[in-house]
Protein backbone atom coordinates (compact mmCIF):
# COMPACT_ATOMS: atom_id res chain seq x y z
CA UNK A 1 0.00 0.00 0.00
CA UNK A 2 2.81 2.59 0.84
CA UNK A 3 4.72 1.61 -2.32
CA UNK A 4 1.50 2.38 -4.27
CA UNK A 5 1.13 5.69 -2.47
CA UNK A 6 4.53 6.66 -3.34
CA UNK A 7 4.25 5.77 -7.03
CA UNK A 8 1.17 7.69 -7.46
CA UNK A 9 2.76 10.42 -5.68
CA UNK A 10 5.64 10.30 -8.21
CA UNK A 11 3.25 10.30 -10.93
CA UNK A 12 1.23 13.45 -9.80
CA UNK A 13 4.70 15.25 -9.44
CA UNK A 14 5.70 14.37 -13.09
CA UNK A 15 1.90 15.83 -14.44
CA UNK A 16 2.00 18.60 -11.67
CA UNK A 17 5.48 20.28 -12.44
CA UNK A 18 5.62 20.31 -16.26
CA UNK A 19 2.29 21.75 -16.27
CA UNK A 20 3.04 24.72 -13.09
CA UNK A 21 5.92 25.06 -15.60
CA UNK A 22 3.55 25.79 -18.54
CA UNK A 23 1.08 27.94 -16.72
CA UNK A 24 4.09 30.22 -15.67
CA UNK A 25 5.31 30.53 -19.25
CA UNK A 26 1.99 31.51 -20.71
CA UNK A 27 0.55 33.43 -17.93
CA UNK A 28 3.83 35.13 -17.61
CA UNK A 29 2.17 38.62 -18.37
CA UNK A 30 0.57 38.21 -15.19
CA UNK A 31 3.19 36.70 -13.25
CA UNK A 32 6.19 38.76 -13.96
CA UNK A 33 4.39 42.35 -12.67
CA UNK A 34 2.88 40.15 -9.59
CA UNK A 35 6.70 39.23 -8.35
CA UNK A 36 8.18 42.25 -10.00
CA UNK A 37 5.45 44.06 -7.28
CA UNK A 38 6.40 42.08 -4.43
CA UNK A 39 9.57 42.62 -4.67
CA UNK A 40 8.93 46.66 -4.59
CA UNK A 41 6.50 46.13 -2.11
CA UNK A 42 8.97 44.60 0.55
CA UNK A 43 11.29 47.23 -0.61
CA UNK A 44 8.65 49.98 1.28
CA UNK A 45 7.79 47.96 4.03
CA UNK A 46 10.04 48.43 6.55
CA UNK A 47 8.73 52.68 5.24
CA UNK A 48 5.16 51.38 6.20
CA UNK A 49 5.65 49.53 9.40
CA UNK A 50 7.67 53.13 10.21
CA UNK A 51 4.40 55.10 9.30
CA UNK A 52 2.06 52.78 11.14
CA UNK A 53 3.81 53.18 14.23
CA UNK A 54 3.26 56.94 14.44
CA UNK A 55 -0.62 55.93 13.26
CA UNK A 56 -0.46 57.20 9.86
CA UNK A 57 -3.55 55.42 8.86
CA UNK A 58 -2.75 52.64 5.82
CA UNK A 59 -4.33 54.37 2.65
CA UNK A 60 -2.34 57.42 3.17
CA UNK A 61 0.90 55.43 3.74
CA UNK A 62 -0.22 53.39 0.23
CA UNK A 63 -0.03 56.99 -1.06
CA UNK A 64 3.44 57.73 0.31
CA UNK A 65 5.17 54.77 -1.20
CA UNK A 66 3.16 55.05 -4.40
CA UNK A 67 4.45 59.28 -4.53
CA UNK A 68 8.25 57.59 -3.88
CA UNK A 69 7.89 54.84 -6.80
CA UNK A 70 6.68 57.68 -9.05
CA UNK A 71 9.31 60.07 -8.41
CA UNK A 72 12.21 57.32 -9.06
CA UNK A 73 10.40 56.74 -12.36
CA UNK A 74 10.32 60.28 -13.23
CA UNK A 75 14.08 60.70 -12.29
CA UNK A 76 14.75 57.13 -14.39
CA UNK A 77 12.51 58.93 -17.49
CA UNK A 78 14.69 62.18 -17.20
CA UNK A 79 17.68 60.26 -17.02
CA UNK A 80 16.88 58.23 -20.43
CA UNK A 81 16.02 61.00 -21.70
CA UNK A 82 19.13 63.28 -21.41
CA UNK A 83 21.16 60.11 -22.56
CA UNK A 84 18.79 59.75 -25.61
CA UNK A 85 19.32 63.59 -26.33
CA UNK A 86 23.12 63.17 -25.94
CA UNK A 87 23.19 59.78 -28.67
CA UNK A 88 20.76 61.68 -31.08
CA UNK A 89 23.06 65.28 -30.82
CA UNK A 90 26.76 62.56 -31.61
CA UNK A 91 24.48 60.37 -33.65
CA UNK A 92 26.56 61.00 -36.66
CA UNK A 93 29.79 61.45 -35.37
CA UNK A 94 30.04 58.19 -33.98
CA UNK A 95 28.34 56.35 -37.16
CA UNK A 96 31.38 58.00 -39.08
CA UNK A 97 33.93 56.73 -36.44
CA UNK A 98 32.07 53.63 -36.54
CA UNK A 99 32.23 53.31 -40.56
CA UNK A 100 35.95 53.79 -40.62
CA UNK A 101 36.68 51.32 -38.04
CA UNK A 102 34.68 49.01 -40.36
CA UNK A 103 36.37 49.89 -43.15
CA UNK A 104 40.57 49.44 -41.18
CA UNK A 105 38.92 46.31 -40.25
CA UNK A 106 38.21 44.74 -43.35
CA UNK A 107 40.99 45.68 -45.01
CA UNK A 108 42.88 44.54 -41.94
CA UNK A 109 40.96 40.44 -42.43
CA UNK A 110 41.97 40.84 -46.47
CA UNK A 111 45.16 41.51 -45.81
CA UNK A 112 46.23 39.15 -43.42
CA UNK A 113 43.70 36.60 -43.96
CA UNK A 114 42.17 36.58 -46.99
CA UNK A 115 38.66 37.29 -45.80
CA UNK A 116 37.30 39.46 -47.96
CA UNK A 117 33.72 40.79 -45.56
CA UNK A 118 30.76 42.39 -48.01
CA UNK A 119 29.63 45.63 -46.75
CA UNK A 120 27.22 48.23 -47.61
CA UNK A 121 28.13 51.46 -47.50
CA UNK A 122 26.42 53.39 -44.90
CA UNK A 123 25.27 50.32 -43.25
CA UNK A 124 25.33 51.36 -39.77
CA UNK A 125 23.57 54.57 -40.69
CA UNK A 126 20.77 52.45 -42.24
CA UNK A 127 20.39 50.41 -39.20
CA UNK A 128 19.97 53.18 -36.85
CA UNK A 129 17.80 54.97 -39.49
CA UNK A 130 15.24 52.43 -40.24
CA UNK A 131 12.05 52.67 -39.33
CA UNK A 132 11.36 50.95 -35.99
CA UNK A 133 8.20 52.99 -35.34
CA UNK A 134 5.63 49.58 -35.02
CA UNK A 135 7.82 47.72 -32.93
CA UNK A 136 8.62 50.84 -30.48
CA UNK A 137 5.01 51.25 -30.32
CA UNK A 138 4.49 47.48 -29.44
CA UNK A 139 6.95 47.61 -26.97
CA UNK A 140 5.94 50.85 -25.08
CA UNK A 141 2.36 49.50 -25.13
CA UNK A 142 3.31 45.95 -23.36
CA UNK A 143 5.74 48.02 -20.77
CA UNK A 144 2.67 50.49 -19.86
CA UNK A 145 0.41 47.56 -19.46
CA UNK A 146 3.35 45.98 -17.41
CA UNK A 147 3.76 48.72 -15.16
CA UNK A 148 0.32 49.58 -14.64
CA UNK A 149 0.06 45.97 -13.56
CA UNK A 150 2.55 46.43 -11.11
CA UNK A 151 1.53 49.53 -9.33
CA UNK A 152 -2.22 47.81 -9.10
CA UNK A 153 0.17 44.98 -7.32
CA UNK A 154 1.85 46.88 -5.24
CA UNK A 155 -1.16 48.42 -3.79
CA UNK A 156 -2.55 45.08 -3.24
CA UNK A 157 0.90 44.19 -1.65
CA UNK A 158 0.81 47.11 0.57
CA UNK A 159 -2.87 46.94 1.58
CA UNK A 160 -2.02 43.16 2.78
CA UNK A 161 -4.76 42.09 0.46
CA UNK A 162 -2.62 39.47 -1.08
CA UNK A 163 -0.65 38.29 2.18
CA UNK A 164 2.14 35.42 1.29
CA UNK A 165 2.27 34.31 5.45
CA UNK A 166 -1.43 33.62 5.43
CA UNK A 167 -1.25 31.45 1.97
CA UNK A 168 1.87 29.77 3.49
CA UNK A 169 -0.33 28.73 6.09
CA UNK A 170 -3.16 27.54 4.61
CA UNK A 171 -0.85 25.40 1.80
CA UNK A 172 2.22 24.49 2.44
CA UNK A 173 3.48 25.05 5.89
CA UNK A 174 0.09 24.43 7.65
CA UNK A 175 1.64 25.26 10.77
CA UNK A 176 1.09 29.36 12.07
CA UNK A 177 3.99 29.25 13.99
CA UNK A 178 6.35 27.70 11.43
CA UNK A 179 4.17 30.05 8.58
CA UNK A 180 5.27 33.13 10.11
CA UNK A 181 8.56 32.35 10.86
CA UNK A 182 9.54 31.15 7.63
CA UNK A 183 7.81 34.69 6.23
CA UNK A 184 10.11 36.85 8.66
CA UNK A 185 13.34 34.84 7.00
CA UNK A 186 12.17 34.73 3.41
CA UNK A 187 11.41 38.98 4.45
CA UNK A 188 14.55 39.87 6.05
CA UNK A 189 16.21 37.98 3.12
CA UNK A 190 14.62 39.74 -0.07
CA UNK A 191 14.55 42.88 1.54
CA UNK A 192 18.22 42.46 2.31
CA UNK A 193 19.45 41.83 -1.45
CA UNK A 194 17.08 43.85 -2.88
CA UNK A 195 18.40 46.95 -1.13
CA UNK A 196 22.13 45.58 -1.28
CA UNK A 197 21.39 44.77 -5.28
CA UNK A 198 19.77 48.69 -5.62
CA UNK A 199 22.96 49.96 -3.80
CA UNK A 200 25.57 48.21 -5.44
CA UNK A 201 23.94 48.03 -9.19
CA UNK A 202 23.64 52.34 -8.19
CA UNK A 203 27.28 52.77 -7.52
CA UNK A 204 28.47 50.38 -10.55
CA UNK A 205 26.49 52.61 -12.91
CA UNK A 206 27.86 55.99 -11.33
CA UNK A 207 31.14 55.31 -11.35
CA UNK A 208 30.91 53.41 -15.15
CA UNK A 209 29.61 56.56 -16.44
CA UNK A 210 32.55 58.39 -14.40
CA UNK A 211 34.93 56.50 -15.83
CA UNK A 212 33.23 57.45 -19.95
CA UNK A 213 33.77 60.74 -18.74
CA UNK A 214 37.16 60.41 -17.63
CA UNK A 215 38.45 58.68 -20.67
CA UNK A 216 36.34 61.46 -23.01
CA UNK A 217 33.99 57.77 -24.00
CA UNK A 218 30.62 58.78 -25.50
CA UNK A 219 27.14 58.83 -23.96
CA UNK A 220 28.28 58.64 -20.13
CA UNK A 221 25.24 58.68 -19.45
CA UNK A 222 23.51 56.44 -21.19
CA UNK A 223 26.67 53.57 -20.23
CA UNK A 224 25.36 54.34 -16.60
CA UNK A 225 22.22 53.92 -16.70
CA UNK A 226 23.31 50.10 -19.00
CA UNK A 227 25.92 49.17 -16.44
CA UNK A 228 23.11 50.12 -13.46
CA UNK A 229 20.31 48.04 -15.39
CA UNK A 230 22.26 44.96 -16.40
CA UNK A 231 23.82 44.68 -13.32
CA UNK A 232 20.54 43.26 -11.76
CA UNK A 233 21.44 40.27 -13.89
CA UNK A 234 23.33 38.18 -11.52
CA UNK A 235 27.10 37.27 -12.82
CA UNK A 236 26.41 37.40 -16.51
CA UNK A 237 25.32 41.62 -16.41
CA UNK A 238 28.83 42.11 -15.50
CA UNK A 239 30.60 40.52 -18.44
CA UNK A 240 27.94 42.32 -20.85
CA UNK A 241 28.64 44.90 -19.46
CA UNK A 242 32.44 44.84 -19.85
CA UNK A 243 32.28 43.57 -23.49
CA UNK A 244 29.84 46.23 -24.95
CA UNK A 245 31.67 49.26 -23.40
CA UNK A 246 34.98 47.23 -24.48
CA UNK A 247 33.50 47.14 -27.87
CA UNK A 248 31.84 50.79 -28.06
CA UNK A 249 35.28 51.85 -26.53
CA UNK A 250 37.32 50.25 -29.96
CA UNK A 251 35.59 52.77 -32.13
CA UNK A 252 36.03 55.55 -29.64
CA UNK A 253 39.25 55.49 -28.98
CA UNK A 254 42.74 54.56 -30.44
CA UNK A 255 43.52 51.02 -29.76
CA UNK A 256 46.45 52.60 -27.90
CA UNK A 257 47.09 52.87 -23.84
CA UNK A 258 44.37 54.45 -23.49
CA UNK A 259 41.69 51.78 -24.81
CA UNK A 260 43.71 49.21 -22.39
CA UNK A 261 43.57 50.95 -19.05
CA UNK A 262 39.54 51.82 -19.84
CA UNK A 263 39.06 48.41 -20.16
CA UNK A 264 40.58 47.69 -17.24
CA UNK A 265 39.13 50.93 -15.15
CA UNK A 266 35.95 49.34 -16.06
CA UNK A 267 36.34 45.37 -15.45
CA UNK A 268 38.05 47.10 -11.99
CA UNK A 269 34.54 48.65 -10.68
CA UNK A 270 32.44 45.70 -12.00
CA UNK A 271 35.12 43.67 -10.08
CA UNK A 272 34.96 46.09 -6.96
CA UNK A 273 31.52 46.32 -6.55
CA UNK A 274 30.26 42.96 -7.71
CA UNK A 275 32.59 40.60 -6.83
CA UNK A 276 34.06 41.84 -3.34
CA UNK A 277 31.55 44.46 -2.04
CA UNK A 278 28.37 42.75 -2.75
CA UNK A 279 29.54 39.63 -0.92
CA UNK A 280 31.00 41.46 1.93
CA UNK A 281 27.65 43.04 2.43
CA UNK A 282 25.21 40.31 1.94
CA UNK A 283 27.22 38.11 4.37
CA UNK A 284 28.09 34.73 4.62
CA UNK A 285 24.78 32.97 5.19
CA UNK A 286 23.06 34.52 2.22
CA UNK A 287 24.85 32.42 -0.48
CA UNK A 288 23.92 30.32 -3.08
CA UNK A 289 25.83 27.66 -4.95
CA UNK A 290 27.40 29.58 -8.78
CA UNK A 291 26.17 25.96 -10.72
CA UNK A 292 22.58 26.59 -8.69
CA UNK A 293 22.79 30.67 -9.76
CA UNK A 294 23.78 29.37 -13.35
CA UNK A 295 20.90 26.97 -13.81
CA UNK A 296 18.24 29.49 -12.61
CA UNK A 297 19.45 32.09 -14.95
CA UNK A 298 18.91 29.86 -17.71
CA UNK A 299 15.85 28.40 -16.28
CA UNK A 300 13.92 31.74 -15.13
CA UNK A 301 15.63 33.47 -18.14
CA UNK A 302 13.77 31.15 -20.75
CA UNK A 303 10.44 31.23 -19.48
CA UNK A 304 10.18 34.83 -18.80
CA UNK A 305 13.38 36.13 -20.66
CA UNK A 306 15.05 39.49 -19.26
CA UNK A 307 12.37 39.70 -16.39
CA UNK A 308 13.23 36.51 -15.54
CA UNK A 309 16.79 36.94 -15.50
CA UNK A 310 16.41 39.84 -12.95
CA UNK A 311 14.19 38.10 -10.49
CA UNK A 312 15.71 34.44 -10.96
CA UNK A 313 18.28 34.85 -7.51
CA UNK A 314 15.56 36.24 -5.54
CA UNK A 315 13.16 33.41 -6.52
CA UNK A 316 15.91 31.00 -5.94
CA UNK A 317 15.99 32.51 -1.91
CA UNK A 318 12.72 32.28 -1.74
CA UNK A 319 12.21 28.69 -2.84
CA UNK A 320 15.45 27.81 -0.88
CA UNK A 321 13.87 29.24 2.35
CA UNK A 322 10.34 26.90 1.59
CA UNK A 323 12.60 23.74 1.04
CA UNK A 324 14.25 24.17 3.91
CA UNK A 325 11.77 23.88 6.26
CA UNK A 326 10.64 20.18 5.23
CA UNK A 327 13.13 17.42 6.06
CA UNK A 328 12.40 15.72 3.05
CA UNK A 329 13.79 18.88 0.91
CA UNK A 330 16.86 20.07 3.44
CA UNK A 331 18.80 18.01 1.01
CA UNK A 332 18.01 20.58 -1.95
CA UNK A 333 17.83 23.14 -0.33
CA UNK A 334 21.95 22.27 1.03
CA UNK A 335 22.30 21.57 -2.77
CA UNK A 336 21.58 25.24 -3.47
CA UNK A 337 23.60 26.93 -0.97
CA UNK A 338 26.92 27.38 -1.18
CA UNK A 339 29.38 27.40 1.63
CA UNK A 340 32.43 28.50 -0.39
CA UNK A 341 30.72 30.03 -3.17
CA UNK A 342 29.15 33.16 -2.39
CA UNK A 343 27.01 35.23 -5.39
CA UNK A 344 29.15 36.76 -7.06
Amino acid sequence: MLEQRRTTNILLLIIVVPLVFYLLKILSFIFIPLIFSMFIALLFLPLMRWLGRRRVPKFVSIIIVLLLVALGLKLGIELVQLSSRQILANNTEFLDKAELKLADLQLYLMDNFGIELEQKHGFLGQFFQNDKLSSTLGFLNSFVTSLLMTIFFVVLWLAESINVQKLMNHTLLKRKHTSIKTFMKIEKDLIKFIKVKVLVSALTGIFTGLMCVFFDVSFPIFWGLFAFAINFVQMVGSFISVIMLSIFAFVELDPTSTLFFFILAISLVQVTFGAILEPVFMGKSFSINIIAVLVMLMFWGFLWGIPGLIMAIPITVFIKIILEQFEGTQVIASLLSGNETELD
